[in-house]
């Protein structure tokens, strides 16, 4: 077998440990443990972000409570809501792992690499501005940062080893809501400049780009998630809902014209693109009926959410000393001002994982 020289310190004992095995055991023996679809890979922004923000100079975290009162040991993560996140569902439904973790998780193992990780950052978007105007990871780098993740992924799996697991894994990008609701609606830098119409097409043009630019790198598999119903969630209620904040429906209206473009860019994609898979995931119905009907998803209160007033909070603004906070999250469908609780993702995730799923693979 020959003799390795194995640097071994307490921070990289189990990376060591498992590049070891991969030389002795081959790539294929430790893949072979894992489901048909070997891993799961997320893009975008708060929705899917597991901590990607932690290290970042940005306003846009939330390691700190009452975030992750009910993930595991109560500890937050840096993940946007009280408990676990979409890509953490998806992944445990594929049969993948419980957790995706992120990408720039310093303690991140080996093992998080050949079964997936997550690269999005919270407050990204598909506008290059989006990103640019609270200091976080924009998509192109995002993209980067999956190129890195490939090099790595082929030092410890072998070259066709990693392009397997690239080509075999699901993707799932969730992006557009901070696109709407933040640099269009809350700035004037984009309307000074497009109109709905136009916003929406510029929008759809930067993610072909990077669909197409995923594609290049070996992704087949992509679940791309619309816009949200932007103007029901509960800092849009209380932005632009009135006295009696109700869903801004000019926001929602925008939500729909960029999803019916999107849906059609995706489909041409797919199309055009030999052996791609790129499957649209309509969020937009599911999270509204949610919102809506909400008793009848076993929820008492849609229009705040669970921190503090529920109104307004959100990141930083959401924190251990935020008053009124409540006590019984289950009553909620969202645990702040924009992200929904984990049982409202789980009855979401469940939905989309049953309509969607056989599509993709």
């Amino acid at each position: 077998m020959g003799r390795f020289w194995v640097r071994i310190s307490s921070s990289s004992f189990l990376l060591s440990l498992l590049f070891i095995l991969v030389q002795m055991l081959g790539a294929d023996s430790l893949l072979r443990n894992h489901s048909r679809v070997p891993a799961l890979i997320a893009f975008g922004d708060s929705i899917v972000d597991p901590g990607n923000n932690n290290g970042l100079k940005t306003v846009v975290k939330c390691n700190f409570p009452p975030y992750g009162r009910d993930f595991v040991q109560h500890r937050p993560s840096g993940r946007f809501s009280n408990g676990k996140i979409p890509s953490d569902l998806l992944a445990s439904s594929l049969g993948i792992k419980e957790l995706l973790p992120a990408y720039l998780d310093p303690i991140l193992a080996a093992e998080d690499l050949l079964t997936g990780v997550s690269f999005a950052s919270g407050g990204s978007g598909y506008d290059p501005l989006t990103p640019q105007i609270v200091s976080v990871i924009p998509l192109e780098d995002q993209v980067k940062l999956f190129g890195e993740y490939i090099s790595k992924l082929e030092g410890i799996a072998g070259a066709d080893g990693a392009a397997r697991i690239v080509s075999d894994s699901v993707y799932l990008v969730i992006s557009g809501s901070d696109d709407l609701a933040n640099t269009y609606f809350s700035t004037p830098f984009r309307r000074a400049h497009y109109d709905i119409p136009t916003y929406t097409d510029f929008l759809v043009q930067k993610a072909s780009i990077f669909y197409q630019e995923l594609y290049e790198l070996g992704a087949r598999k992509v679940a791309i998630a619309g816009a949200p119903p932007v103007g029901c969630l509960p800092s849009q209620r209380t932005i632009g809902g009135g006295i009696f904040r109700q869903c801004q429906d000019s926001y929602n209206q925008a939500a729909r014209l960029f999803n019916s473009k999107l849906s059609k860019e995706i489909d041409k994609l797919s199309a055009a693109l030999p052996g791609a898979r790129m499957v649209y995931v309509d969020i937009y119905k599911n999270l509204l009926n949610v919102v809506l009907y909400p008793s009848s998803y076993g929820f008492k209160v849609s229009n705040k959410g669970c921190c503090g007033t529920g109104t307004i909070e959100v990141t930083l603004l959401c924190n251990e000393l935020s008053p009124h906070t409540c006590t019984d999250v289950d009553d909620y469908v969202f645990w702040d001002s924009y992200h929904p609780t984990e049982k409202a993702y789980k009855i979401i995730i469940d939905d989309l994982v049953a309509e969607y799923l056989p599509r993709l693979l």
